[in-house]
């Protein structure tokens, strides 16, 4: 299973990074797990098969994770030479998904569900796995908005990653990304600014200390937090003692 890191960043601007978006390849399994602005031309600028996508992941709603859904789907209806017309195309997401198509295709138009090709729109109940092509997801409800989850992501050789979306600290989390090869986590702010709805250096290093994780990489780090100081060495500092970096655009892994 690769994971490409698309897009990083958060819903501050940056000449470097894109909002929140990540591509994963097992098998013939090519899947996006969120879709923040700027994705699309990230996919583009790294040679990533964007237009052969299989499969969507969302986590939730905000912007910043959702933000280029329309210029995807435009570009999959409009930016294919020749058109995409058979290989489907299936979404998932937490409850409210289907209302959110929907209600885009009523503004924006019927391409956004009928891009020329199948698209399936299905919304994941928290704690149940599914089988995703050469992928096997589950989710897990986090503190951040009340559709909000992480996703468990595991290939059939029994690697395996979680995705935290955004959330808060939360004692279960730490169960369900026991003994994971890679903990992509966010690490949004320093831990004396930090809010109920993000994770912290401290936060992040006691979650990964506790669940087993092989490895972690922090993203959806605020800028000003990521200049002013090296995050990754704060989570060790914390007590994580695996290996620790950050994410960047274009970050491959391997597991």
């Amino acid at each position: 299973m690769r994971l490409t890191v698309v897009g990083c960043g958060t819903v501050v601007p940056e000449p470097d990074r894109g909002c929140s978006a990540y591509f994963l390849e097992r098998g013939k399994t090519r899947a996006l797990v969120d879709c923040g602005p700027g994705a699309v031309q990230a996919m583009a600028r790294l040679g990533l098969p964007w237009d052969h996508l299989s499969h969507l992941f969302l986590t939730h709603f905000h912007s910043d994770h959702v933000g280029a859904l329309p210029g995807l789907f435009f570009a999959f209806r409009h930016g294919i030479q020749p058109p995409r017309t058979s290989m489907p195309l299936e979404v998932w997401g937490p409850p409210g998904t289907r209302a959110l198509f929907d209600g885009l295709a009523a503004v924006l138009g019927e391409f956004f569900i009928d891009p020329g090709f199948p698209v399936s729109i299905r919304e994941i109940v928290a704690g149940t796995e599914v089988v995703a092509g050469d992928l096997v997801v589950t989710s897990h409800d986090v503190p951040h908005t009340p559709e909000s989850v992480a996703l468990r992501i595991a290939s059939a050789t029994g690697a395996a990653l979680v995705y935290t979306g955004d959330t808060g600290p939360d004692e279960s989390l730490a169960e369900f990304c026991r003994n994971v090869d890679l903990l992509l986590a966010e690490c949004s702010l320093p831990d004396d600014r930090v809010g109920d709805n993000h994770l912290s250096p401290s936060r992040l290093a006691r979650m990964a200390r506790r669940s087993g994780a092989r490895r972690v990489v922090a993203t959806h780090v605020y800028p000003q937090f990521r200049h002013a100081v090296d995050v990754a060495s704060l989570i060790s500092e914390a007590g994580y003692a695996g290996p620790v970096e950050l994410a960047s655009e274009g970050l491959t892994i391997d597991l």
